[in-house]
């Protein structure tokens, strides 16, 4: 009995020890699993990240501001909105003096020649009103000249024909301006169209023999004849 119960004791230890073993087994198993999921997992970034490098990047390739290619409807409406606007934008920056100074000339004639026919205006109008108190006409008069009742017709025709050719002057100046504006915007207009415009060396001529046909007969050989064909590269 005796050795009965120690036998069935041994087994129990036996087997107690032996599912410990298996569990520790299974616990190292375990463990060891971890770590390569997490080294493959590392390894699967480096791979994402070594494909994400070698995809091609698209860079924004800079504008060669050397070779100016100006768009001429832009250049119309910058010179139509802001006088000498076309020539900057086209980057003809000599051409600011001119159009500037067209229009300062244009400005200057038409402000003078408008002053000048208001005065000669007022003096036209105190002659012929018969008044002494209004004399302004008196210093357009020459050192030591009189109107007098013998020559105040003659005076009176002077400041008249004055008076309409200052007033002629001014509305010529103010159509001067208009047709500086109109140049400037046009020159602007051009410039910006002749920008691509070939103005490379390459100046030849061809000539070759070539069938021209007169249209004159149906028949194709009759209305043929042979020519020559010119060209001209410039």
């Amino acid at each position: 009995m005796r050795h009965h119960i120690l036998t069935t004791g041994l087994r129990l230890t036996v087997a107690v020890l032996f599912l410990l073993g298996g569990a520790n087994v299974l616990h190292a198993q375990i463990e060891e699993e971890v770590p390569i999921d997490s080294i493959a997992a590392d390894s699967i970034d480096m791979e994402l990240q070594s494909a994400i490098a070698q995809e091609p990047v698209m860079k924004k390739v800079p504008k060669d501001w050397a070779v100016w290619r100006p768009d001429p409807q832009r250049a119309l409406w910058l010179a139509l909105v802001i006088p000498g606007g076309g020539q900057i934008y086209n980057r003809k920056y000599w051409k600011l003096p001119i159009v500037y100074g067209g229009f300062i000339g244009c400005l200057y004639a038409m402000n003078w020649n408008n002053n000048m026919y208001k005065d000669y205006s007022q003096a036209y109008i105190d002659i012929m009103d018969n008044d002494p108190g209004t004399a302004s006409y008196n210093k357009f008069l020459h050192l030591g000249a009189q109107i007098t009742d013998s020559n105040k017709d003659r005076w009176s025709d002077i400041f008249r024909k004055r008076k309409d050719k200052f007033r002629r002057w001014r509305d010529l100046s103010f159509f001067v301006l208009v047709g500086v504006y109109a140049l400037s915007v046009i020159d602007a207009y051009v410039d910006a169209e002749l920008s691509v415009f070939d103005i490379s060396k390459d100046l030849s001529l061809r000539v070759e023999p070539t069938i021209m046909n007169d249209g004159l007969s149906p028949n194709r050989l009759e209305s043929s004849s042979l020519g020559l064909h010119c060209s001209l590269n410039f």
